[in-house]
C-alpha cells in the first residue's frame, strides 16, 4: 500500500498470471488493443501511452475511482478490470470504459531508474 491505496503487480510466465502489490503485464495483444482505441470515445479521455512509461507495464491505484471498492483484474466486458459492487468496467488500460465510474483508475508516480527496478512513488 502507498498512501492508503492499494497496487497491483500481474506478472506472466507462460500464461500464468501471479499477483504481487504493483503492476500489469500487458501482452503485445493486449498492447496493441488499447492502443488502438480512439480516444475520443472515453469517458475520461486519455491515450493508452500517456498512462504507460513502458507499454508492456500498466502501473495503477486498483481503487474504483466510483466508490472506492476494489476492482477485480482481468475481468469486466473489456478485459481489465471489473468493479462488481456498482458494476464499473475498465479496459486494460485502466480507462473507464462503462458504469457508473467518472475517471479512469489512476496511475500513481513512478520511474524505472534500471532495466529490472520499479520505483512507486
Amino acid at each position: 500500500m502507498i498512501n492508503g491505496n492499494i497496487f497491483w503487480l500481474y506478472f506472466v510466465i507462460r500464461r500464468r498470471f501471479y499477483l504481487l502489490p504493483c503492476t500489469h503485464c500487458r501482452t503485445e495483444d493486449e498492447i496493441a488493443k488499447e492502443v488502438a482505441v480512439d480516444i475520443a470515445t472515453l469517458r475520461d479521455p486519455e491515450a493508452d501511452a500517456d498512462r504507460a512509461q513502458k507499454p508492456e507495464y500498466l502501473v495503477i491505484i486498483g481503487v474504483c475511482t466510483h466508490l472506492g471498492c476494489v476492482p477485480i483484474a482481468n475481468a469486466g466486458d473489456f478485459g481489465g478490470y471489473y468493479c462488481p459492487c456498482h458494476g464499473s468496467h475498465y479496459d486494460c488500460s485502466g480507462r473507464i470504459r462503462k458504469g457508473p465510474a467518472p475517471l479512469n483508475l489512476e496511475v500513481p508516480v513512478y520511474e524505472f531508474p534500471e532495466e529490472n527496478l520499479l520505483v512507486v512513488g
